[in-house]
């Protein structure tokens, strides 16, 4: 990602392509713009496009970080499973550790998360994987 212009919407997924939407309702994204885009502002690296399963949300909750609950004074919904999310790198990787990881989106997670994540665990939990047969 060196020498990466963030703001320039030319980030890649972590298949090299261009990096696609991940939510627009509810809308996600460190910059709230549905897209997994990351910059020096996110310093918790928002790059893995999850797919909430209710057992990630309650594991998420039981450390501290309740995204089912709405937020309205924050303009956030709270999240249910099937709810896409620009996740923090590190705590889907926390979660893959416990065995809670929730499923990934490849062509929406953001390269910037192979920083922290591998690409063989990003996949073995991707939902449009390009070995998986839909």
């Amino acid at each position: 990602m060196d020498g990466e212009d963030f703001g320039s919407g030319k980030q890649r997924n972590v298949l090299g392509g261009m990096l696609i939407p991940c939510s627009i309702t509810p809308m996600t994204g460190f910059y709230r713009d549905g897209c997994c885009h990351t910059g020096v502002e996110d310093a918790g690296s928002h790059t893995v496009c999850a797919v909430m399963t209710d057992s990630f949300l309650t594991f998420s909750k039981n450390i501290g970080n309740d995204l089912s609950t709405p937020r309205p004074e924050f303009g956030f919904p709270g999240l249910v499973e099937g709810d896409n999310w620009c996740l923090c790198a590190a705590r889907w990787e926390q979660a893959r550790r416990s065995d809670a990881a929730p499923h990934v989106r490849l062509a929406a997670t953001n390269q910037a998360a192979l920083s922290i994540c591998a690409l063989e665990h990003l996949t073995a939990h991707a939902l449009d994987a390009p070995d998986k047969r839909s």
